[in-house]
């Protein structure tokens, strides 16, 4: 009769070994003598850029041209007296980012989580201290900061909401989409005015407010738009694929800089006379003409990706090639060029800031706008590094945001 000890250890799994701080920077940081000189002069070259950036931003720098210009740094020359259209506009999108994660929650717990209300805490901690300094050095009012808080608070409470009402009533994700579409022209009725509300025009709009419009409105049209090139590319017409490729390479051959002068310059002499489009309007075609022929390329590669026996499985179902292509062939191409499209989307956002040598003050022609006060003159260093970092925060949420779609719709195991 044999015993048992329960105390034997399990030889079933390898055995993990710990590693402890200082022996992570032993073996990684530290392993040699060169590598241990090398990690200090590193260390060293940050220490002292810090240190000279913390006594510039401290005691050199004056952020009050920061503080002064809040408003035309968002919304430009946006008329005061409307700024309500503004404020309910952020309502809406934070009601329905916070009714979308509190629905996609209910499926992935982690979502809300402790982890990820701490982590949505720290971000806007980093967020707060890294745009200017913006609590301790910018003498921005008490009310604006609870604002700030007040938003957040906002967001969490509409995704805990969001996510009892998405237990209750299941269908509620498939009108989710339906509901932002219809948002757009909500918001850009508020942004406009007309019917009921005071028309403002788009001469007035300007900062981030025309920035982040351009780049949203870019992508929407953008990305259908490429799909399509990119399928008219890979048709087995001859005209179709010749007229696609035609568009692509042209395009593609041109600056941005230069079909931005051509839409504002060029396309009112081809036009009536009695009809000039805004010039939004031009400089969204421009953009939209531009990002397509790129995301077309992107779309291209994704769909030579997909092997032919997708397309002959799909075939012997009995779908025909529309739809073959929509529900087989498309949704993988597009799942496995999901990091070069968010590229794309991001290339396009930073080319708003071109929209400034054609006359449209967006964040980086407002600056410049700022810049020309006599009273600011020679804070240079204060304004760019400001939009700098709204750009950055901008541009990292969007890839990180790429990349939890990623991990949801698991490409790395494509």
């Amino acid at each position: 009769m044999t015993t048992i000890n329960p105390q034997q250890p399990d030889t079933s799994s390898p055995p993990t070994k710990k590693t402890n701080p200082l022996t992570w920077l032993r073996k990684n940081l530290f392993s040699t003598w060169y590598n241990s000189l090398i990690t200090i002069t590193i260390f060293a070259v940050f220490f002292q850029m810090a240190k000279g950036f913390l006594i510039w931003a401290t005691t050199q720098a004056k952020w009050a041209v920061i503080s002064a210009n809040l408003s035309l740094f968002f919304v430009g020359r946006f008329p005061k007296d409307e700024y309500w259209r503004l404020w309910l506009i952020l309502g809406i999108i934070i009601f329905l980012s916070g009714l979308t994660w509190g629905t996609l929650a209910r499926n992935s717990p982690k979502l809300f989580s402790i982890n990820s209300l701490i982590g949505l805490t720290l971000t806007g901690l980093v967020i707060l201290s890294v745009t200017g300094l913006i609590v301790v050095l910018l003498p921005i009012s008490i009310f604006y900061r609870f604002l700030l808080l007040g938003m957040v608070v906002f967001l969490v409470a509409t995704a805990w909401g969001g996510k009892q009402i998405a237990r209750k009533i299941p269908n509620l994700a498939k009108w989710l989409p339906f509901a932002w579409f219809l948002s757009f022209f909500i918001v850009l009725w508020l942004m406009t005015g007309g019917v009921i509300l005071e028309s403002v025009s788009t001469n007035n709009w300007g900062g981030l407010l025309l920035t982040v419009y351009m780049a949203v409105v870019g992508i929407v049209l953008c990305f259908p738009f490429g799909v399509i090139l990119a399928l008219g590319r890979q048709s087995t017409l001859p005209v179709i694929r010749w007229l696609c490729t035609l568009y692509i390479e042209i395009i593609r051959g041109v600056p941005l800089i230069t079909i931005l002068f051509m839409g504002q310059v060029m396309l009112p002499f081809f036009l009536p006379a009695d009809w000039r489009p805004d010039r939004v309007l031009r400089a969204i075609v421009g953009l939209t003409m531009f990002s397509a022929a790129y995301l077309a390329e992107n779309v291209r590669g994704g769909l030579q990706s997909i092997p032919r026996g997708q397309t002959e499985a799909a075939k012997a179902l009995g779908l025909n090639t529309p739809l073959s292509l929509i529900l087989i062939v498309l949704p993988q191409a597009l799942k496995s060029v999901i990091p070069a499209i968010v590229g794309q989307f991001i290339s396009l956002f930073q080319d708003t800031t071109l929209l400034a040598i054609v006359g449209l003050v967006e964040l980086l022609g407002i600056s410049r706008s700022i810049l020309a006060n006599p009273r600011y003159i020679g804070r240079y260093a204060e304004v760019y590094l400001f939009i700098g970092v709204m750009y950055w925060l901008i541009c990292f949420a969007m890839s990180q945001a790429s990349k939890r779609l990623e991990k949801q719709l698991n490409v790395d195991n494509y």
